[in-house]
């Protein structure tokens, strides 16, 4: 069947049947929740605006993390909940949870991270993953840091601790978990908006397919609203939240060699070099964000301030913004706390119920995306069963046992860095992964944007293959082009000059993902 046949063939589902959950917002959250409630027996369906993952899920740091820094800040619960869940990601989606050896150099005068109150963090780090962390957390002397990390800043530098978290690729994540969700017979549409909803019997909600303009009437009996830093905006929505922005860089590997993780310091805030393949992604900020969740861009000053702290750390590096290879900027939606600095704000989650049938799922983070998932349908199941006893028998959560997908069909496909660059990945994402726009691959389901310099040169060759395969014309080939070097900002990448390499440190990188 082809990918348009398949999408009609959904959109039929939609509006001609009662579903039992009806989810908005296909970011991890939304993604996690479809999978359970399909595994349990649940007529489920998920509708998301925009492409899958196109918000905070595909622009995160990829870390699974406890959170060394929420440990500092005395919340254990938290710690311990994400510790054990990287480790549950680890077991059913390997391809996506390489454990990463971190490694926090300290330095003598920084009251904020002393060595001796860090050797007792990693320690406690590890036990909070009841003994099974993704390796054992040691610490380092002086020169044993500076054998292990070349160009670090050894000034004052009095040791290190080396411990470990999980290393992900945050949208393939979201994307697997959606295909284990249509294997167990979930129905699965992008680019469809929820309107409204009404409730009688059940909730009659409205939904439009953005690719057509066309409104369809949909039938549930539950309503999920997991839509991220566009919660609070919903119909029937009484999420309250405090949304920040963050952003992250990538440069090449040989410019901030680092083997493992690195963890850089301003005050109490973290921020991480991280290892990818040939690069080092650097990041991130964290401040207060007021505009629209659907253009989140990266300002001239956020790139200057990680710059400006990777210097600090590995001063050789010297970097400028000619080596940005690209950048993005996402958005946490935190649940609302007016007090406190970003950094401070909890991130915990929360599942509310407000009015019969409506479910808010907020906060959190991408580590406890299947628990949240859990806990969100534990909930739902039980008010089912309440009212509908062909539902007393739905089969309990087996989420954190049943692996994601089975090896052969994530092999050269999902991983943490890029699948090769070829035809043959996107007629999978076109034919498998409802990859609707250029966009779609290059950014999210590929990373081919983030990763390449040449970004730009390739997406023409995608979008030469995707024209083919989506059965494009010339014009509509040019439109997909058009829109993605609008929304990558790279159309000017390949036309560079020489001397525009050289350009002063404020001029904006090459490849930004805004």
């Amino acid at each position: 069947m082809s990918a348009g046949a398949q999408r009609e063939s959904a959109l039929a589902r939609l509006a001609g049947s009662t579903f039992d959950l009806l989810i908005i917002g296909g970011g991890i959250v939304g993604s996690g929740i479809a999978r359970d409630a399909a595994m349990r027996g649940l007529k489920t369906a998920l509708v998301e605006q925009h492409d899958f993952a196109f918000g905070t899920s595909s622009r995160s740091s990829r870390l699974l993390h406890g959170g060394l820094r929420y440990l500092a800040q005395g919340r254990i619960g938290l710690v311990r909940e994400a510790s054990v869940e990287k480790t549950i990601i680890h077991r059913i989606a390997p391809h996506l949870a390489e454990p990463l050896p971190f490694i926090f150099p300290t330095y003598r005068g920084n009251k904020n991270w002393r060595l001796w109150q860090l050797k007792i963090g990693v320690k406690i780090y590890d036990l909070l993953c009841g003994g099974r962390n993704l390796g054992k957390s040691t610490w380092l002397k002086t020169d044993e840091v500076t054998g292990k990390v070349p160009g670090l800043n050894t000034d004052g530098l009095n040791g290190a601790v080396r411990y470990y978290d999980g290393f992900t690729n945050d949208a393939r994540l979201v994307l697997d978990t959606l295909r284990s969700a249509a294997k167990a017979g979930a129905t699965l549409l992008n680019y469809c908006r929820f309107r409204n909803a009404t409730r009688l019997e059940f909730w009659d909600c409205a939904v439009q397919d953005v690719l057509t303009g066309k409104t369809l009437p949909v039938q549930a009996r539950h309503v999920v609203n997991a839509t991220g830093p566009w919660a609070g905006g919903l119909p029937h929505s009484q999420v309250k939240l405090r949304v920040t922005k963050g952003i992250h860089i990538v440069v090449e590997r040989s410019r901030v060699a680092v083997p493992e993780t690195v963890v850089m310091t301003e005050g109490k805030r973290i921020l991480f070099a991280i290892p990818w393949g040939e690069r080092t992604i650097l990041g991130t900020t964290d401040t207060d964000y007021q505009g629209s969740a659907d253009h989140v861009t990266a300002d001239a000053s956020d790139i200057s301030y990680v710059l400006q702290i990777t210097n600090q750390f590995f001063p050789e590096a010297k970097l400028t913004s000619a080596e940005v290879i690209s950048y993005w900027a996402g958005l946490r939606p935190l649940l609302a706390d007016p007090n406190g600095r970003p950094s401070d704000i909890s991130r915990t989650h929360e599942i509310k119920n407000p009015e019969p049938g409506w479910w808010d799922v907020a906060g959190g983070k991408l580590t406890t995306y299947r628990l949240m998932a859990e806990q969100a349908v534990d909930q739902i199941v039980r008010t089912l069963n309440q009212s509908n006893a062909t539902l007393q028998f739905a089969a309990p959560c087996r989420t954190a046992v049943e692996p994601l997908l089975p090896a052969d069909e994530t092999q050269n496909i999902s991983g943490i860095l890029p699948p090769e660059f070829c035809r043959r990945v996107v007629e999978h994402y076109c034919g498998n992964e409802w990859a609707v726009h250029l966009d779609d691959v290059m950014v999210r389901r590929t990373r081919w944007q983030h990763y390449h310099r040449d970004a730009g040169a390739k997406a023409e060759h995608v979008a030469r293959w995707m024209g083919e395969l989506l059965g494009w014309p010339d014009a509509q080939r040019d439109a997909e082009l058009a829109r993605y070097y609008t929304f990558a900002g790279c159309q000017a990448a390949e036309k560079t000059s020489t001397s525009a390499a050289s350009a002063q440190q404020n001029d904006p990188p090459r490849h930004p993902m805004v």
